[in-house]
């Protein structure tokens, strides 16, 4: 059909024509809404993409090169036992307490792997939603009754949500396992090296990635501050953990690693007031080495490659995408934020539903949630959707769904968004009713 291919052409052409000619530069908003939205994409990759996504590329990377397929399938696969795999799937996603856009590339990599559905989105959904910190800050700053509801809608969350979805598409994912079923019948495994060495790299870059990204708490006391204050001497010392393993598990040559802890000092020592600098060095170095060494690390640094070229350009227009639309933490986009103070005060089935679409498509990085929350009661927003918010926001966000969509399809994505908004809903109408 070769003429409708040329009318999709020609409504693209036109479509962004007409975008371009009518473009309202010089409106006060709309001008504001633009640099918003390049503010939180120069902040997004300040303080995002090189301490979240880059270690979440590389672990994606291990899973896909050194983690054997039979070993997702048989804790994560459709044929395993729901609860070790549900609960398994959960407890991962929580240790990890990422943004809903750092889980994408191991949640792309597990899925690729072989996972089944379900404990596939339980682990998408536990990871940037069931944050021990956050549930802790949720409860000292916003009240002990929105911490108690956070971490009983979350946890559940997690493990209804993956076996609804599992149930919705139990017809493709019996077909999945019969596939894998054949697939695994005539594969040949062989085991490379023992278990407890890769599961040392796959552990020792996921450390890396927990305690890089620690966030500071309220309060300059307590062991959460304690973390905080010495997490560049626990990078350090875990980063020495994977020099070790890149010698002796990778078989790098141990004066390449060598160099690279040698530039890493010196960067810190060059640049003391930002150690992002040195874990910089660190991480390119890391990239370079194991390009130059054939084989496993050679593969692992392309895995690696191929997650951030699928992942990272749909999370850049995603941020982009959501900062015109919704402002940074310090501004406003194109939707004034006094229409949606406005239109989450109550208890209404509106203002929680409200609530749930808004923090869906809303991107709020690590504890960013809290703050935010805690202004929008301050101007009048209702118990519930407050649940509501916190249910749905840290879990999507305008950028996690349009790699979700690529990574699963859309029919998939768009049953994963309803469920989560559907839930988060009902659940802030039900604690509203309560506190009310």
């Amino acid at each position: 059909m070769y003429w409708k291919e040329e009318l999709k052409r020609l409504l693209w052409i036109l479509g962004i024509f007409l975008a371009v000619y009518f473009l309202p530069l010089g409106n006060a908003r709309f001008d504001n809404a633009i640099m918003e939205s390049l503010s939180l994409l120069k902040w997004y990759a300040r303080e995002h993409v090189l301490l979240c996504l880059v270690p979440a590329f590389l672990i994606a990377g291990v899973i896909a090169v050194f983690i054997r397929k039979d070993s997702i399938i048989k804790y994560f696969g459709p044929r395993a036992t729901k609860w070790k795999a549900y609960l398994i799937a959960s407890v991962s996603g929580a240790i990890l307490a990422v943004c809903s856009c750092t889980i994408l590339p191991l949640f792309s990599s597990i899925h690729k792997k072989g996972a089944g559905l379900g404990p596939a989105i339980a682990f998408l959904y536990s990871g940037p939603a069931i944050s021990i910190l956050a549930m802790i800050l949720t409860a000292r700053i916003l009240g002990w009754e929105l911490g108690i509801a956070r971490i009983i809608g979350a946890v559940s969350f997690s493990i209804v949500i993956g076996l609804l979805m599992a149930f919705i598409f139990r017809k493709e994912e019996k077909e999945k396992a019969e596939k894998e079923e054949l697939e695994m019948e005539s594969l040949k495994i062989t085991e490379s090296r023992p278990l407890w060495q890769s599961s040392y790299h796959f552990f020792v870059l996921v450390l890396i990635l927990v305690f890089v990204n620690w966030g500071k708490p309220m309060t300059e006391s307590g062991l959460w501050y304690d973390i905080w204050h010495l997490k560049w001497w626990i990078t350090a010392f875990l980063g020495l953990g994977l020099a070790w393993s890149m010698i002796k598990i990778l078989k790098i040559k141990w004066i390449y690693v060598a160099l690279v802890l040698v530039l890493s000092i010196a960067a810190t020592f060059i640049f003391p007031e930002n150690p992002s600098i040195a874990f910089l060095v660190a991480t390119a170095g890391v990239v370079i080495v194991s390009l130059l060494t054939p084989g496993e690390p050679n593969e692992w640094i392309n895995e690696s490659w191929w997650f951030t070229k699928q992942i990272l350009p749909l999370l850049m227009i995603g941020v982009l995408i959501a900062g015109l639309l919704l402002g940074g933490a310090g501004g406003q986009g194109l939707i004034p934020q006094e229409w949606i103070v406005k239109l989450v005060g109550g208890n209404s089935l509106f203002s929680n539903a409200f609530a749930s679409v808004f923090g869906a498509f809303m991107y709020f990085a690590t504890l960013t949630e809290v703050p935010i929350i805690q202004g929008l009661l301050q101007n009048g927003m209702g118990q519930g959707p407050a649940l509501a918010l916190l249910l749905a926001g840290p879990a999507l966000s305008l950028p996690s769904m349009l790699v979700i969509n690529s990574i699963m399809g859309t029919k998939k994505t768009v049953v994963y968004i309803l469920l989560v908004c559907i839930m988060a809903t009902v659940s802030g109408l039900i604690f509203g009713m309560i506190m009310g």
